[in-house]
């Protein structure tokens, strides 16, 4: 199986040219990110990417984790992997300086996380979970909490998790039915089970450290009455050392589809007394405190859906350069020739590398957006910027991944046959790419949250400023000599007459009738996607022929990525009638028919 290679021209330029790594540096306290130290750490991570964390993916599909007298064990090589990913420093990147961290801007970490994903989703979750528990622990947990777990969970010594979900309750967190008893000395004693819980336990390090939403004996019924707690799988001494084990158990593995090395535990807590579990924040503030992980992680598997659809692209083009079979049509010779030559082969690679750089560009300036709305000095840019991340945020989750999916589908297409065969790798990618779609929210519930939540609240004012943002760059196509850059400015044009056509409509319709514009979620979410992603390769487009005439050294680099573009707006932005369609008139037939007709 090849092994992966990161895409380090595209991301240094959409950091340069799309996200503007130069004005994210400059705000308070990155200025120390100057662009030969982000080349640096980018040539870094790339090279641990594929050397270290790229040959242990293989190994981890076929080996599995697996439960050796109630202990989860790792696949061959992924302790050694992950001991030099600790000693490296590689869990600290985006942590704030004081917290022991280095204090690098989120757009960075997010080129870099992509990168772990390409390497390997499996490996890429352990890092990604301990991050947003720090987060929430950084903003909600009390000083006694943050000096006692926080040091060893930046360096990533101990690793965290984010434990949600019962068997009973699903999505639905107003079921969770876990309990807190408190017993006077300032900790509780929690009880119950819990199930899904990735990386839950493993021998990776040597303690794990559980935010764990439950209900305290009294509390409200449905989400008002649930609280987060830390609980530790070692308790903590006062010294810090590590104490006697805590009450939670590993009681089994889930057998999945795919991400096979990854731990997937189903945690029993409490068998005798209790858990020992720490309080975090206020009693009946959990969920709220449990989204700011939540939405870290939204964020991060959008980015797995990059990854995995780089690795299925990269694999699809390597296979259909060596792969000989048939002859090139149209050339009156009789030499078979690479698959790479037939047409239809062509445009299944342009597609799935048109897609990956689309949403690599989206998803580095949502990323940069993050650092402005928390440090630019403007009270308004901060504004926006938060207003546009919340927006986009169903789109990164929901729409990339259902994006990467159907790459790493297509990957399959291109290797025929073998493809189908797991020795190629191809197969793996789709399996593992399968379950981005539904953890943190499924793409369905993304979606409504686009419409009730980003779009219904305010009435589509951010989308509809949006929009005018696009138009503008749309503008800017259209005024220029090139007719490749023309030509995606016509595409553009019409894709957000479409998109505002259609936001008009899902406003108006509903503050009347939810339900009917709830019928269109998904092709909405679909809708916004396919337009924000081809406006920022409208973006690139236009960036890469004013280079061209700089006379910049990787002329080649900058015209595939002109034609990339052209591609995208073709073959993609297209649908946006059919979606815009799709969202406007086919509610009615959705809800149509009564449950019997199913």
């Amino acid at each position: 199986m090849n092994q992966y290679t990161p895409p380090l021209l595209d991301i240094q330029f959409v950091l340069q040219e799309l996200a503007d790594i130069r004005e994210i540096s400059s705000l308070p306290g990155f200025q120390e990110s100057t662009p030969d130290v982000v080349q640096a750490i980018l040539e870094e991570a790339g090279t641990f990417a594929s050397e270290v964390v790229s040959p242990i993916n293989r190994t981890g599909d076929v080996e599995g984790a697996r439960l050796e007298n109630g202990q989860p064990r790792m696949p061959q090589g992924w302790k050694n992997a992950y001991e030099q990913f600790v000693w490296g420093g590689w869990n600290a990147l985006s942590v704030p300086r004081e917290l022991g961290g280095q204090n690098l801007p989120r757009l960075i970490a997010a080129a870099v996380d992509e990168m772990w994903n390409g390497a390997s989703v499996a490996f890429a979750l352990l890092p990604m979970l301990t991050r947003g528990a720090i987060n929430v622990l950084q903003l909600a947990g009390s000083e006694h909490l943050k000096q006692m777990f926080l040091p060893r969970m930046v360096s990533g010594e101990w690793t965290g998790t984010m434990v949600l979900t019962e068997p009973q309750a699903g999505s639905d967190l107003s079921a969770v039915r876990t309990r807190a008893k408190p017993v006077g000395d300032g900790t509780y004693r929690l009880s119950g089970t819990k199930i899904f819980i990735t990386y839950g336990d493993h021998d990776l390090a040597e303690n794990v450290v559980h935010l764990v939403l439950a209900r305290v004996d009294g509390a409200p019924s449905g989400t008002k009455g649930i609280s987060l707690f830390a609980v530790p799988k070692l308790l903590v001494n006062e010294d810090g050392t590590l104490g006697e084990k805590n009450e939670v158990r590993c009681l089994s593995l889930e057998r999945k589809l795919g991400i096979h090395a990854t731990p997937t535990c189903v945690l029993a807590f409490g068998d005798n007394a209790g858990a020992v579990a720490y309080l975090v924040g206020e009693e009946n503030r959990g969920l709220e405190y449990m989204f700011i992980m939540m939405n870290a992680a939204r964020f991060a598997v959008g980015l797995e859906g990059i990854g995995l659809g780089e690795r299925a692209y990269q694999l699809a083009r390597d296979y259909a350069r060596e792969r000989v079979q048939g002859v090139e049509a149209g050339s009156g010779a009789q030499t078979k020739v690479p698959i790479i030559r037939h047409p239809d082969v062509r445009r299944m690679l342009m597609s799935m590398k048109s897609r990956v750089e689309a949403m690599r560009a989206l998803a580095v300036v949502v990323a940069a957006c993050m650092d402005k709305a928390e440090l630019h000095l403007d009270p308004l840019e901060r504004a926006f910027s938060q207003a546009f991340v919340e927006l986009m945020m169903p789109v990164v989750k929901g729409w990339f991944t259902e994006t990467g999916l159907e790459i790493a589908s297509m990957g399959i297409q291109v290797h025929g046959g073998t493809g189908f065969i797991e020795e190629t790798g191809a197969a793996q990618l789709l399996r593992d790419a399968r379950i981005t779609t539904i953890y943190e929210g499924t793409t369905g519930i993304q979606a409504m949250d686009l419409i009730s939540r980003k779009i219904g609240r305010d009435e589509g004012h951010t989308l509809k400023l949006v929009i005018q943002k696009m138009q503008d760059v749309q503008a800017e196509l259209g005024n220029q000599e090139s007719a490749h850059l023309r030509a995606i400015g016509v595409s553009l044009k019409m894709a957000t007459s479409e998109l505002s056509k259609t936001v008009d409509f899902l406003v108006d319709t509903y503050s009347h009738q939810p339900k009917l514009a709830l019928a269109g979620s998904v092709p909405f979410l679909e809708l916004l996607g396919t337009v924000a992603c081809g406006w920022q390769m409208g973006r690139a487009a236009l960036a890469a022929h004013r280079l061209l005439d700089e006379a910049s050294a990787d002329s080649a680099f900058l015209k595939s990525k002109i034609v990339t573009s052209l591609f995208y707006a073709d073959h993609v932005l297209s649908r946006a009638p059919a979606l815009s369609y799709t969202v406007i008139h086919g509610a009615e037939s959705t809800l149509s028919m009564d449950d019997t007709a199913f």
